[in-house]
């Protein structure tokens, strides 16, 4: 099931697509109430009933929904309730080219490296990022497997990580470079208004067993700039969840986007940043294609 936030005649609402992802059915008409505010809370209070309900609806009532040419994409948590973690470096290939870009080695590192994002607001599919150029003209794009967290818990057991996990969705770190290699630390170059992009949709775990074989790729104005697989993490997703929850709580909602491989802006010579006009797509295997436009 492929879940999403959407806007429809004026109004924020949740859905999940069909099975031929024409038409979105609002979750408030299948269950029949409106207890359910927004994805967040969805994650954390819906039952199994409610999602074996929202399942044999979109087998059963093929002609229910709105179709999608008709609403316009949010971001499934628009307002996460804490920063993004993110894991970086977490393709050998990213690796390599990141320690000659950002002059730092980071080929030492034997466990997942964290760092988070301030997100106040996340952006949708064909939302507009702002480029901020006149802080950072160096603004590149990173297309990453994004875990969402679906119930609370710490110390998690690697073989239990499923469990916990909601499903997963495309997300695109997007970074200001010049930021990011200025300060010591990099949150300030990954946390600019905008820079922050998810969706289109959040895919049920049911659909995708772990240990995810997925490709992701993303393109800038339709040219291939990353092509790779999630066979390739360093970290899987079952190691990264233990992992960061070792001592520290993870609450439904969360966020965790699982780091990007090689192909990004500041790996090529010379560079290749994003501009003012350009459209960037990030798409992973099953989960779909997140689509923005670069804006001043």
């Amino acid at each position: 099931m492929k879940f999403i936030t959407f806007v429809h005649k004026g109004k924020e609402q949740i859905g999940v697509l069909s099975l031929d992802e024409s038409k979105v059915l609002k979750i408030s008409k299948i269950l029949g109430h409106e207890r359910y505010e927004d994805m967040n809370q969805f994650i954390e209070e819906a039952t199994e009933l409610d999602l074996d309900i929202i399942a044999q609806v979109r087998i059963n009532e093929k002609d229910l929904g709105t179709p999608v040419e008709e609403i316009r994409y949010l971001a499934p948590i628009v307002k996460p309730k804490h920063d993004i973690i993110c894991v970086g470096v977490n393709y050998e290939s990213h690796l390599k080219e990141s320690t000659l870009a950002l002059q730092a080695d980071l080929s030492s590192q034997k466990s997942p490296v964290y760092f988070s994002k301030r997100t106040t607001r996340i952006l949708g599919h064909e939302e507009a990022v702002k480029g901020f150029f006149e802080i950072d003209e160096e603004l590149d794009y990173e297309v990453e497997v994004a875990v969402i967290i679906g119930k609370r818990g710490i110390n998690i057991p690697k073989d239990q990580v499923e469990d916990y996990i909601f499903g997963y969705s495309i997300f695109n770190d997007v970074s200001s470079r010049t930021l990011q290699k200025g300060h010591l630390q990099w949150y300030k170059g990954k946390s600019l208004d905008t820079h922050s992009v998810l969706g289109p949709v959040i895919l049920h775990r049911s659909a995708l067993p772990l240990p995810l074989k997925l490709k992701v790729e993303s393109r800038v104005n339709g040219e291939v700039r990353q092509s790779s697989s999630t066979e390739l993490f360093l970290h899987d997703i079952a190691t990264i969840v233990s992992d960061f929850s070792r001592g520290i709580t993870l609450e439904p909602g969360d966020i965790i986007a699982t780091g990007t491989p090689s192909g990004v802006g500041m790996g090529f010579d010379p560079p290749r940043f994003m501009k003012k006009g350009d459209v960037v797509e990030c798409e992973v295997e099953k989960i779909g294609i997140l689509k923005s436009s670069i804006v001043e």
